[in-house]
């Protein structure tokens, strides 16, 4: 079996009961672990004074870095303190769904890179006004491992991946990326440039923790502006791209343009209320994706 790095970035999440359950899954096997929480820069005080209490649990520490540097940023910083030639990177907001969690990933396949995939938790009739937790459920068809194997590097994300050490050492992440969004897509497309398989298994965590709309609706507009920044870089990744870049007409794009000046802050609205419209939603990230080629380069500290 294999010692590893269990490695949590976090950002004003409290992580502790994340931290509690896999440190008793790893102490049940015969392995040499740690588990790293890298905190970048937490803003919330009485999340970091929970997650202070990581230190007192055994083979746990908790890393508290003075800025934020960006998600790219902490990936990097966390491999290079961890100790062991496996690293398993989970974020922070995923939940522990399966008591062989751990096992299935130190005792599976020698493979540089493996990815467990997610499952979308949750109960349906109370989140049915929760705009995140619509389009995740809606997303869970390409969350399969089938779905996942077909195209292997389109399909890898950050949440739940195993990597050797030296490796990622080796081809560690863009810290260009500094703001939500793509640095996982940037990353999955510099293994295929390396010719560095990434092997799918089932052994997902859970999605079960779900902001409020509003700040989904912040989160994906900076996610937008991360994907426009970088549209060179992760052309043939993102299917916004290739849907905007696929449209000929110039008077198209003025029509969208028009229509988000015109409607965008009462679709906006609408998505931050009670009753959001997941198909409003997909209309409003591409009419907001158009509009960016009119904005100023993204840029600033979150």
């Amino acid at each position: 079996m294999k010692d590893v790095s269990i490695l949590i970035p976090t950002y004003n999440d409290a992580c502790g009961q994340l931290v509690i359950d896999l440190q008793r899954q790893a102490e049940a096997l015969a392995i040499g672990y740690e588990i790293i929480v890298g905190d970048d820069g937490s803003t919330d005080a009485g999340v970091v004074s929970l997650n202070r209490r990581i230190d007192t649990v055994p083979h746990c520490r908790y890393v508290e870095r003075p800025r934020n540097e960006g998600r790219a940023a902490i990936r990097n910083f966390l491999a290079r303190e961890a100790c062991y030639p496996w690293l398993l990177f989970i974020d922070s907001d995923m939940t522990v769904v399966a008591s062989d969690f751990v096992f299935k990933y130190v005792s599976g396949t020698e493979a540089d890179v493996v990815y467990g995939g997610i499952i979308v938790g949750g109960d349906q009739e109370k989140l049915r006004g929760n705009l995140r937790f619509l389009y995740e459920k809606a997303s869970e068809p390409e969350h399969t491992l089938e779905r996942r194997r077909e195209q292997p590097y389109h399909d890898f994300h950050t949440a739940n991946f195993l990597i050797r050490r030296e490796l990622m050492l080796r081809h560690p992440f863009d810290e260009r990326f500094r703001y939500y969004g793509y640095e996982d897509v940037l990353f999955g497309k510099q293994l295929r440039t390396a010719h560095i398989s990434i092997t799918h298994i089932d052994n997902p965590v859970g999605f079960c923790t779900f902001e409020s709309n509003a700040d989904f609706v912040s989160k994906t507009e900076e996610g937008m502006r991360t994907l426009h920044t970088f549209r060179s870089e992760l052309r043939g990744y993102s299917r916004l791209i290739t849907l905007v870049e696929g449209i000929h007409l110039p008077v198209v794009l003025s029509v969208i343009r028009l229509a988000y000046r015109m409607l965008g802050p009462a679709v906006r609205r609408q998505l931050c209320g009670r009753r959001p419209c997941l198909r409003l939603f997909n209309l409003y990230k591409l009419a907001y994706f158009v509009t960016l080629e009119d904005e100023k380069p993204f840029g600033g500290d979150r």
